[in-house]
């Protein structure tokens, strides 16, 4: 695989997390440290998956390729629903402080990583490529991510944005959702 497809690859499937990162990064109650785990967490599971997905690939590819897709929306939305029924109630930490969402949307956003790997990385045969493969994807998801968080604070400021971010974030992440399992 050619590098300039690698990375067009890699743009694709961090399109979900940079989503999901600007609607965690405009929420009232994360700090820059969260927001930092949540970027670091996206690009490890997107390098750990397309890894795990390329090396057993061809094994699983015709029993699993749905089911990710099916699982990650489900997630999104299940989030999504957590952050418009958050922004009802007036508390100071925020749903996204909560530790096991670092590992819950992590993994969300990232599996189609795992079918990507599945698929498309599978024909590496040289494990040193495909770990190599797998932690470029990882890179610019990382990169990807850190520049919605920083887009996220100019948003932020957006006086009717911030005011109803837990809504504006809610109803994107489930309508999100809705795309990853109908769509």
């Amino acid at each position: 695989m050619e590098v300039q497809e690698l990375f067009l690859l890699a743009l694709a499937i961090s399109l979900d997390a940079f989503g999901v990162i600007l609607c965690i990064g405009i929420n009232k109650g994360i700090t820059l440290k969260s927001s930092m785990i949540f970027v670091f967490s996206f690009g490890f599971f997107q390098f750990f998956l397309s890894f795990l997905g390329g090396y057993i690939g061809t094994i699983f590819n015709k029993y699993i390729v749905p089911i990710p897709t099916i699982v990650g929306g489900l997630i999104i939305i299940i989030v999504g629903i957590l952050m418009i029924t958050e922004g009802f109630k007036e508390k100071e930490e925020s749903i996204f402080l909560n530790k096991i969402m670092y590992l819950i949307l992590g993994v969300s956003v990232s599996i189609d990583a795992l079918v990507i790997g599945f698929t498309t990385l599978s024909y590496i045969n040289n494990l040193f490529y495909l770990f190599m493969s797998s932690l470029f994807m990882g890179l610019i998801a990382t990169i990807i991510c850190s520049l919605g968080i920083i887009l996220s604070k100019y948003i932020k400021k957006i006086s009717i944005i911030s005011s109803y971010a837990d809504y504006i974030g809610g109803i994107i992440l489930i309508l999100f959702g809705l795309k990853m399992l109908f769509f």
